[in-house]
């Protein structure tokens, strides 16, 4: 069956934020056809292209992750002629996204009220720590501060131990999902009723709904504990040690558990008046994890994976580390990491993402982009003339000379 074009396509994005959670938004709507235009600050451009070490050739990997597909602007902001010449823009395009701390967006003449001046129908996404209003809302927050704020590090972590932030900027990219399906959604709605939208996204509040278990207990009046990386309702449900790696195993019920228990040939555990349901491994725990354990430290990982996974058919699957998570047999079947062609490195990596739809296509077209590299592209698209253009750069709308190559 062939496929038509992508979703997407005919929307186009203007992202004025920084770092991750507006950045992976627009490069979610890019890689299902929006055109993207990132508007930077002059001369330094999205805070993210400094983020590191490591860096390839002066460029930060990190920032590649989240700008695929889209191409870069810079426009100086505090320059009225930038500004006007940002409203141009907006009046061709359907979705404006921006992450300033609440109050910065209106100095700037950025806020919704502006730009609906010039499009009454655009979705306007405005992304921050707290949201728009309530106590904090002046407050900056990151990543660390909203997995603290959000109960996600109180959970997270061994007994006993310090709480423990989740190894990835968790709360920046679940932020980054809302915002691209709130933006989806008003688009969808727009196209319902012709008018447009502004969503408020407070980073906080993006959280919550994602503790789904742990507010479960905290309704039915428990208090949600760090556990590693064992369950508070399901055993087991973890990682265990084997002879030369881990294993995580995951059993939601007693099938499951019978077959496990055949796979190791450990008949014992569930005749064991300790561990015959879920909550009697539960109350038993720790007695349960010594005992699989003891049968699992007797072979490898690879071995077990043979016995459990693919003969036995229960849930069980090794802890790889990064390198082996994006190189692996199933990735490279799925073709979700490729190559994409930069304009200065040659080839560089690309992680696709992951909806594969049967009927429109998806993925990125474009490399992440230099800084500047389409000032006077993006707008000899709008209709400007090179005259026009050169009047840009001298006026330092674009903060200097234009990097694009003629």
């Amino acid at each position: 069956m062939g496929r038509d074009g992508k979703i997407l396509d005919g929307i186009t994005v203007l992202d004025l934020s920084t770092f991750v959670t507006g950045g992976f938004c627009s490069a979610m709507l890019a890689n299902q056809g929006a055109e993207v235009i990132k508007i930077e600050q002059p001369g330094y451009g999205d805070a993210i292209r400094h983020s590191g070490p490591p860096f390839v050739d002066g460029e930060s990997p990190y920032y590649w992750t989240v700008n695929y597909g889209k191409r870069s602007i810079e426009l100086d902001l505090k320059n009225p002629r930038a500004t006007e010449a940002l409203y141009d823009l907006v009046e061709e395009a359907d979705v404006f996204v921006q992450n300033f701390r609440p109050g910065t967006a209106e100095r700037l003449d950025v806020d919704y009220e502006s730009i609906a001046e010039h499009s009454d129908d655009i979705v306007y996404l405005a992304v921050s720590a707290f949201g728009q209003t309530g106590p904090w809302r002046e407050r900056s927050g990151y990543d660390l501060l909203i997995q603290g704020m959000s109960g996600i590090m109180s959970v997270t972590g061994e007994a006993g131990g310090q709480p423990v932030k989740v190894g990835l900027p968790m709360t920046d990219l679940i932020t980054a999902m809302w915002a691209a399906f709130g933006v989806t959604t008003a688009l969808y709605r727009r196209e319902r009723t012709g008018e447009g939208e502004y969503i408020d996204l407070g980073m906080l509040e993006s959280a919550l709904p994602w503790l789904t278990k742990q507010a479960g207990q905290v309704f039915a009046g428990r208090e949600p504990r760090r556990m590693g990386t064992k369950d508070p309702v399901l055993a087991p449900y973890q990682t265990f040690e084997t002879a030369d790696g881990y294993l995580n195993v995951c059993i939601l019920n007693e099938k499951l558990w019978w077959e496990l228990c055949e796979s190791i040939d450990r008949p014992d555990l569930p005749a064991d008046d300790r561990f015959e349901t879920n909550a009697d491994r539960v109350d038993h725990l720790e007695e349960l994890e010594t005992e699989i354990e003891a049968t699992l430290r007797e072979k490898t990982t690879d071995e077990w994976i043979e016995i459990i996974a693919e003969d036995g058919g229960v849930p069980a699957g090794p802890v790889f580390d990064v390198e082996e998570a994006l190189n692996n047999p199933q990735i490279e079947a799925r073709g979700t990491v490729t190559e994409i062609e930069h304009p200065e490195l040659g080839d560089v990596p690309v992680i696709e993402h992951p909806l594969k739809f049967d009927r429109a296509r998806s993925g990125f077209d474009l490399p992440p982009p230099l800084l500047g590299e389409h000032n006077r592209e993006v707008f000899r698209d709008l209709g400007y003339a090179e005259s026009e253009l050169d009047e840009l750069e001298a006026d330092g709308v674009f903060g200097g000379t234009s990097d694009e190559a003629e």
